[in-house]
């Protein structure tokens, strides 16, 4: 079914469902063309220290961007307010299939008809969490790294998407700072993540076999590959739990992976050392 796509965009809100790591810095970018963003999370903490974070950061990032200028950004606990008139809505939730199910569905019902419904899932595809959506037309990832910083963007389609809904974001995401590659069939873990999905499980790997420790993976990492933060540095930036609910997915998928990464990851969330949104990662787990 063809899809209306959205007018206006230039005088209408994007919204972020969900306030935490990864949320935030996605409302930081949808901000720094002067528009509005709205940021929803059923958390008051979370969702004001998002704001917060977004009011802190915007007028440096739009400096970067040509014709950037600082906008508006509000948090919101009131799903109806978030969403309306907004022409993209961007989810930023927790990495479970049944939650994303639900908010899709919820998403479908209660935005505009025009509006561009996306996910930032890293590692589930659109197509897995669209049972309960009638129009998976306006439906993909859209997925993100790490903004203001690491701004590629993964696009992929449900196997429904509207072509012309991939085409818009296409033309409208590089004006955010923002740089969209289209993944042209279904990857679990899209372009790059596949990658680095690779990458962190063997890195996890030596150190749950006792070869080496975080701390020196990370400083030969930035020796050799000359980036400021090594794999361990960038799991706790991300999270734990989140890493390893990803690494359960891809386990779930393809049940020959090694089961080490995903025992070191559990042990270190079941001790409370999530990363930086605790304070406690890899560096001060005992």
């Amino acid at each position: 079914m063809a899809f209306a796509l959205p007018t206006n965009m230039e005088n209408r809100p994007v919204a972020v469902i969900g306030a935490g790591t990864l949320g935030r810095r996605i409302a930081l970018m949808f901000a720094d063309q002067g528009g509005l963003v709205r940021i929803y999370d059923p958390s008051a903490q979370a969702g004001e220290a998002a704001r917060k974070y977004v009011e802190e950061n915007v007028a440096q990032v739009a400096a970067r961007i040509k014709g950037g200028k600082p906008g508006r950004v509000v948090f919101t606990d009131d799903m109806a307010e978030t969403l309306t008139d907004v022409w993209l809505v961007v989810e930023a939730v927790p990495e479970r299939l049944e939650l994303k199910k639900d908010i899709f569905g919820e998403l479908d019902r209660a935005a505009p008809p025009d509006a561009i419904l996306a996910s930032n899932s890293s590692s589930y595809a659109s197509s897995e969490f669209i049972d309960r959506v009638e129009h998976p037309e306006r439906v993909l990832n859209m997925h993100f790294y790490m903004p203001p910083a690491q701004n590629a963007i993964d696009l992929m389609s449900d196997g429904r998407t509207d072509p012309g809904v991939l085409e818009l974001l296409k033309r409208e995401l590089p004006g955010y700072g923002l740089f969209p590659f289209e993944a042209h069939r279904e990857s679990t873990g899209f372009i790059f993540n596949r990658i680095w999905a690779a990458i962190k499980r063997e890195a996890l790997g030596e150190v749950a076999e006792g070869v080496s420790t975080p701390r020196d993976i990370d400083e030969m990492w930035k020796i050799n590959v000359g980036t400021p933060a090594g794999p361990f540095q960038m799991m706790d930036q991300v999270g734990l739990d989140v890493v390893l609910d990803i690494e359960n997915h891809y386990a779930a998928e393809n049940p020959n992976l090694p089961t080490g990464p995903r025992e070191l990851l559990k042990e270190y969330v079941d001790a409370g050392h999530l990363g930086v949104k605790t304070g406690r990662g890899f560096y001060t787990h005992t």
